[in-house]
């Protein structure tokens, strides 16, 4: 099956060289589409270069930093009409290990409509994060799982694979959270279309170049996100328990 390896950036120069690098090796036939939203640091630039030399690497410039949610709408738009049949998210920084990668499309190849590299299932870990980061995330996590009736550990994973059959189903086009909300959202609806999720244990290890986008905003955004989310299904909630589901 096709696949293209959706990679937002911004200002990423310390780390796409080695990412880019990295993937290739690790899934050769993959495509690769860096969604870069005019990084002041030349990221952008750096990727074409190095998409001369390697292949199959495409750069989509955004004219703004406009979010991670916008970044990955247009990155899976442009890769699904270029003809990708899976489209793997994954963040620029290297926390996600991109030896991971033959895995994570092997599950969508084997049936599964949203493979997540997991870092709350047994043997999922996450290094070099404090405590309470840690805490933040895994009870954030629980949170959404637990408001929305999620039989999913990682909802707010960033390093996923989706069939892009399902990724039209449910519409992602119209998700309109960023951060940690966009990928609650995307999960959500994945689930809600009847989609078949896998979860499997990553090791997500925090950045060592650059600096981290995460902000209080994001977080507060994903809290909110859920909170609307369950608020709109109040009637697919009341047809579903009619039907015993």
């Amino acid at each position: 099956m096709r696949v293209t390896v959706v990679v937002p950036t911004y200002n990423e120069a310390g780390n796409i060289e080695r990412l880019c690098r990295e993937v290739r090796q690790s899934v050769p036939d993959a495509n690769i589409l860096i969604v870069d939203d005019a990084s002041p640091d030349g990221t952008g630039q750096l990727a074409e270069q190095i998409g001369h030399e390697l292949g199959r690497i495409r750069v989509l410039r955004r004219p703004t930093k406009a979010g991670l949610g916008a970044a990955y709408r247009a990155g899976l738009r442009t890769a699904i009409d270029d003809g990708a049949e899976i489209c793997v998210q994954m963040d620029a920084d290297l926390s996600h290990d991109p030896k991971v990668l033959p895995a994570l499309i092997a599950n969508t190849e084997n049936g599964a409509d949203l493979a997540i590299g997991s870092r709350y299932v047994p043997g999922g870990l996450t290094e070099n994060w404090p405590r309470r980061r840690r805490a933040l995330s895994r009870w954030g996590n629980r949170y959404a799982a637990g408001v929305l009736g999620l039989a999913v550990n990682d909802a707010t994973a960033g390093y996923r694979a989706y069939r892009t059959d399902a990724l039209e189903r449910m519409k992602f086009d119209t998700v309109a959270a960023e951060g940690y909300g966009f990928q609650v959202e995307m999960t959500y609806r994945l689930v809600r279309i009847g989609g078949k999720v896998v979860e499997f244990p990553i090791t997500f290890r925090d950045r060592t170049a650059g600096t981290s986008k995460m902000s209080g905003g994001i977080v507060r955004e994903a809290l909110v996100i859920v909170i609307k989310l369950w608020v709109d299904d109040f009637g697919g909630r009341r047809r579903r328990r009619a039907k015993g589901g």
